[in-house]
């Protein structure tokens, strides 16, 4: 008997030890809690595209360099040999015979140095539109993380607003449940006919199918979220519930001044023109004749050292000043020079029109953003009132003073005003996140740029 007690004593003592660090375990599996800022600071950290533009920028700035080198030094160096079919001689008549004056076997090595010192301006010009073309790549790649930023923040109120449609599917599905139920009853006592016990389960089972494709867009909107983040597609997602209304206080001309002085897409396009006005004259350098200054030294032999032989000094050098220039080219660079100067034409096009685009732009985001913010008010009136009217075609239908019909009628409209008032919630976020967009201030875009 005591034997029994110590065992079962035993085992009891066993168990608890198995699953205390059992249920601890258990407890430390928490699923992470995404904040907006760190949803921004994941996908820029993890984003190809930015990846894609660091990678522009390093070679824009390799290309600098490689512009640079033209102005220094050049070094080069040659080793030949030459073998001819017999030695060269030369006659002698006095008396008559043949003297060697060469060997058959010739080596030579020579080292040349050559500094340019005037191309009319063309490598000045080819380095100047390279550092230029950094600037572009720069801005190019602040340009990608605003539209990083952008794509996510857009991600994650898509899931605020999906989660708050599901909580308003849901809601409907209990409404209509606990209706089924109450004309469920009210059939069995013989006070309403089967077709509204059969309305009521049909408009329950819409509800449900309702709340399935509410859970399906969540599900996707999740998945979206995750790809931007370069998570696994099926992880698991939950972010802050920062889905609430506050109130946008600058005006449409300031958001007009904000863009035209932030966005960089325009500053692109300025650094564009001016890299077309550098080809400019680029392309006049060929006008000009080209100034260098070389430098030889040369060693020569009949053996592969360039030990010299008793024909040629061992070695020689000179300094050498050259001045090229290629004065008839049958307008080569006349027609060089006016292609230049279409482009940058062109260019200067280029930046108007995007300054009306980008105007055009931020207007639109800004009537957007103030007709969403509008909605939110007429929505919230709406829930307010779609509430009140179905308390009381409820109250009608359990006095039986009203019908199925009418209850159903007005459960759908408080559905439908719920989600209209979630989906202006979210539309404004979203209209002010490409507002901000549209002037080139989007949260963390400077930060992050800066932090590259």
């Amino acid at each position: 008997m005591w034997s029994s007690k110590i065992w079962s004593v035993w085992l009891t003592a066993l168990f608890f030890m198995i699953s205390v660090p059992a249920a601890g375990l258990a407890g430390e599996e928490t699923t992470e809690l995404f904040t907006l800022e760190d949803s921004i600071a994941i996908a820029v950290e993890r984003s190809l595209q930015i990846r894609s533009a660091r990678a522009a920028l390093r070679g824009a700035r390799a290309t600098k360099k490689e512009a640079f080198t033209s102005f220094l030094p050049t070094f080069s160096t040659r080793y030949s040999y030459r073998r001819i079919n017999e030695a060269p001689t030369t006659m002698m008549f006095n008396p008559t015979k043949e003297i060697p004056v060469g060997t058959r076997d010739n080596y030579t090595w020579s080292l040349e140095v050559a500094q340019p010192l005037f191309a009319g301006g063309a490598i000045a010009g080819a380095y100047e539109i390279a550092r230029t073309g950094v600037d572009i790549s720069e801005l190019e790649r602040r340009t990608v993380i605003q539209d990083v930023i952008l794509q996510v923040r857009e991600s994650y109120f898509t899931i605020l607003k999906a989660e708050r449609v599901l909580d308003v599917a849901g809601q409907s599905v209990e409404l209509l449940e606990s209706h089924r139920k109450m004309t469920e009853s009210f059939y069995d006592a013989g006070v309403v006919p089967r077709n509204d016990l059969l309305y009521a389960e049909v408009e329950l089972a819409n509800g449900i199918q309702s709340r399935m494709a509410a859970e399906n867009t969540l599900e996707l909107a999740k998945a979206r979220f995750n790809t931007l983040l370069r998570r696994p597609i099926s992880a698991t997602v939950e972010v802050e519930d920062i889905l609430s209304y506050h109130a946008y206080e600058k005006d449409l001309e300031e958001c007009l001044s904000t863009a035209l002085e932030l966005r960089p897409e325009l500053a692109t396009y300025e650094l564009q023109v001016q890299q077309a006005e550098q080809s400019v004259g680029v392309a006049r350098s060929g006008y000009y004749p080209t100034v260098s200054v070389l430098g030889n030294y040369s060693r020569y032999g009949d053996d592969a050292g360039v030990s010299g032989n008793n024909y040629v000094d061992q070695e020689d050098w000179y300094v050498m000043a050259v001045a090229d220039w290629n004065f008839w080219e049958w307008g080569k660079t006349r027609h060089g020079v006016e292609a230049s100067r279409s482009r940058l034409e062109q260019a200067k096009n280029a930046l108007e029109n995007v300054r009306d685009m980008v105007s055009l732009e931020v207007k639109n985001a800004y009537l957007t953003m103030r007709e969403a913010e509008k909605r939110i008010f007429v929505a919230e009136k709406a829930v307010v009132q779609a509430e009140e009217n179905y308390r009381l075609n409820v109250e009608r239908y359990n006095e039986q003073v009203g019908t199925t019909t009418e209850v159903i009628d007005a459960q759908t409209l408080l559905t439908r005003a719920r989600s209209d008032y979630f989906n202006a919630l979210s539309n404004y976020h979203l209209a002010l996140g490409e507002l901000e967009r549209s002037m080139g201030v989007l949260y963390g875009a400077e930060q992050y740029a800066a932090n590259e």
